[in-house]
């Protein structure tokens, strides 16, 4: 099989004018980057959005293990087929696989007891992962574990040792520790098929998923234990392997294995792990660049292939789904999507998306469209079918009003008008005293000055649909309330303070603190928060009395050091001074200097962050991956620009990491960014051409990129 997988690996790398020829990119994707520090991404075997993320699942339950997996470790529990990748908090690890061999203990053991449980130490030095494929060797039984997948189904070839007692145990009780079964089902169904469900509450509150699994070979025994494990045994010759597929449905069991047959109804392992490949291949084609530098294109394209892990399918091939409302949703017109960790993809991940994924856009437009009919409201923090309501503000309104103003139409304006309306007017997460007070008092809701910040942020969004459309009343409303942010601003100390209702600043006052109770600022620190107004650099700008001392200020955010207290957030990483690019309020930070005419300072600090703060290593990532966006951060950035304001697509020049990119950009075309003179010193925009034409502006619109044509920048060291 290795020499088949090789054969895909070093294709020569093309690239002919403006017209794309497919190039094997997956041979730079290395999935450890992000699974060090924090990174908390997700390691196993999956395609481009696919519902089934497989991969193994360790004994340990702390933070950074909230994928299931850290680079730290070495034992493995089970191979489970649902993962988070990047996330803050842990979640699934659903219907969960181990080959074994023996007589074993069915819960998740103890490190500290080698013979407890069911896991198993592995080695590093056996694994073996690239997209689509994942495989390792579990020391404790001898076996031998690959694994492959589909949008919707699991492949595992175990290959146990001769004349075992080899067995594989289903295991539906033991997930993460932030997820616990409440009700699990599993029975066979003949000599080769079992299925089952596990119903579960966690971070997800009633999380359901429903599986068929069918074995290469009859099951000599079968057995149930504690209504959470079922043990398949199995008669094996050395060298023999025993194939499973595992197919998800959150639905039923029934769609479960219609899902198998329409996506995996043979065995071929390897078909399926090329099958895999190609997916993966197409998705990474989709921008190919050219530079010199081997570590940017592992840095570049593994970025891209944490970007496509989420949001995922959520919806059977008959596009059955269930629904926010819990309940079952048949033969929708539209392709459901799950995992939406908006507070920190709405900044970068999804106006990715609109470039180089448009025709998944419609689909995730009207996935939230329907997650507002069915719960009431926008997704906030959607998972599984459940909201969350994990972070803050509406983030949701500002991806629906981007696509709106770029000009997708695929789904019903008015019922997206009055989502983003109907959500922004809802009494809960402080919104109540929004409209009471105009800002968010410290003394009626605690981090009342994040989410009013973030408030403004969604009400600027909704106000330029409500402009493009007519509705002068909401326009004047909501852009009056996208001001909100101002009322925090105390110009004695040139930083955003809270507020109590009766207009008082919270006393004491230290910029550099941040803690967890009682605290105007989620994961942040006035430094941070001082700049959430991407929505209105140029309100920001008048509030610290002109260009100069607004750019004094900013200067000395990446160069104030300081200690930031006993309880300050783990999420406050990737320090320059105290500006956090390991949290998503920074991330457009570096991109406000070019709004005073200053964008030589953007090109050295962007430049200094792809560059620092990105690596190849597996703690390449400075904060957590936070479901793309810490990788989208880098994609649009290494390209040469990043989405500042909230909504209609104006993307802020910074400085281009790579010499050369071909963007496919949908419907046969394509954008080409060719740098000139790049180098380590030469860093600064000197002059551009636009379809050989001068091009002079500090942004480029949507608009133009998604037309196709050339864009030339030359670039010099000062």
């Amino acid at each position: 099989m290795y020499k088949l997988i090789l054969c895909f690996l070093f294709f020569p790398l093309l690239m002919f004018g403006n017209n794309p020829v497919e190039q094997n990119l997956t041979r730079y994707v290395d999935q450890s980057i992000g699974t060090g520090g924090h990174g908390h991404v997700f390691m196993g075997a999956n395609v481009p959005f696919g519902f089934v993320q497989l991969g193994p699942t360790s004994i340990p339950q702390t933070w950074d293990w909230t994928s299931g997996y850290h680079i730290s470790d070495t034992t493995v529990v089970g191979f489970s087929h649902t993962h988070l990748s990047g996330t803050g908090i842990g979640d699934l690890s659903d219907i969960s696989l181990m080959p074994v061999v023996g007589e074993v203990t069915l819960s998740r053991g103890d490190e500290k007891n080698p013979d407890s449980g069911m896991w198993s130490y592995f080695n590093h030095s056996s694994e073996r992962m690239y997209p689509g494929y994942y495989s390792v060797h579990l020391n404790r039984y001898n076996v031998d574990v690959e694994l492959t997948a589909t949008q919707r189904t699991g492949f595992h070839k175990y290959t146990f040792p001769a004349n075992a007692k080899a067995c594989v145990v289903i295991d539906l009780e033991n997930g993460t520790c932030w997820d616990k079964p409440e009700k699990t089902y599993i029975v066979q169904e003949n000599d080769s098929t079992v299925s089952g469900y596990r119903y579960s509450t966690g971070w997800a509150n009633d999380q359901r998923i429903f599986f068929t699994a069918s074995f290469s070979k009859p099951i000599q025994k079968w057995l149930v234990e504690k209504e959470a494990y079922g043990l398949a045994y199995f008669d094996t010759s050395d060298g023999e392997p025993i194939y499973v597929k595992v197919a998800l449905s959150p639905v039923s069991i029934e769609n479960a294995g219609q899902n198998m047959q329409v996506e995996l109804p043979g065995w071929d392992f390897e078909q399926t792990l090329a099958e895999a490949d190609a997916a993966w291949n197409r998705e990474l084609n989709k921008i190919q660049i050219q530079t010199a530098d081997e570590s940017v294109k592992k840095i570049f394209y593994t970025a891209m292939y944490h970007t496509m892990i989420a949001p995922s399918v959520f919806c059977d091939v008959n596009r059955d789904y269930r629904g926010a409302d819990g309940e079952i949703h048949s033969g929708a017109s539209f392709i459901n999507y799950t995992t939406f960790s908006l507070w920190d993809t709405y900044r970068a991940a999804h106006p990715l998306m609109t470039i180089i994924h448009p025709e998944k856009v419609n689909d995730i437009i009207n996935t939230m469209l329907h997650i507002y009919q069915q719960q009431g409201k926008l997704p906030v923090w959607h998972l599984m079918a459940c909201e969350t309501n994990c972070m803050l503000g509406n983030p949701a309104i500002s991806v629906v009003a981007d696509a709106w103003l770029k000009g997708f139409d695929g789904f019903n304006k008015n019922l997206a008008y009055e989502a983003m309306k109907t959500s922004s007017m809802l009494d809960e997460r402080g919104l109540k005293y929004l409209k009471e007070y105009g800002y968010i008092p410290f003394d009626k809701e605690e981090e009342g000055l994040s989410k009013a910040m973030e408030y403004a942020i969604a009400d600027w969004s909704l106000a330029q649909v409500a402009q493009a459309t007519n509705r002068t009343d909401d326009y004047n409303y909501f852009s009056k309330r996208s001001q909100s942010y101002k009322h925090y601003f105390d110009k004695t100390t040139g930083f955003m303070r809270g507020l109590s209702s009766d207009g008082k600043f919270r006393m004491p006052f230290n910029p550099l603190e941040s803690v967890h109770r009682d605290n105007d600022y989620t994961e942040g620190n006035a430094w941070q928060y001082t700049w959430l107004a991407p929505h209105d650099i140029p309100g920001l700008v008048d509030l610290f009395g002109g260009k100069e001392r607004f750019a004094a200020k900013l200067d000395s955010l990446f160069v104030v050091e300081g200690y930031l207290g006993a309880e300050a957030s783990p999420d406050i990483t990737g320090l320059i001074g105290q500006y956090a690019h390991g949290n998503e309020p920074s991330h457009h930070i570096l991109y406000m200097y070019p709004y005073i005419g200053q964008p030589e300072k953007t090109a050295v600090k962007v430049r200094q962050v792809l560059s620092q703060l990105y690596s190849d290593q597996p703690d390449g990532l400075s904060g957590n991956e936070d479901v793309g966006q810490m990788s989208a951060w880098y994609i649009l950035s290494a390209l040469g620009f990043y989405q500042v304001e909230p909504a209609g697509g104006k993307y802020i020049f910074g400085c281009p990491l790579v010499d050369e990119a071909l963007i496919q950009v949908g419907g046969g075309k394509t954008f080409r960014i060719i740098v000139k003179n790049n180098g380590k010193n030469n860093i600064h925009i000197r002059k551009m051409q636009l379809n050989g034409q001068a091009y002079d502006k500090y942004f480029i619109d949507y608009k133009d990129i998604m037309q196709g044509g050339t864009l030339l920048i030359y670039l010099s060291p000062d």
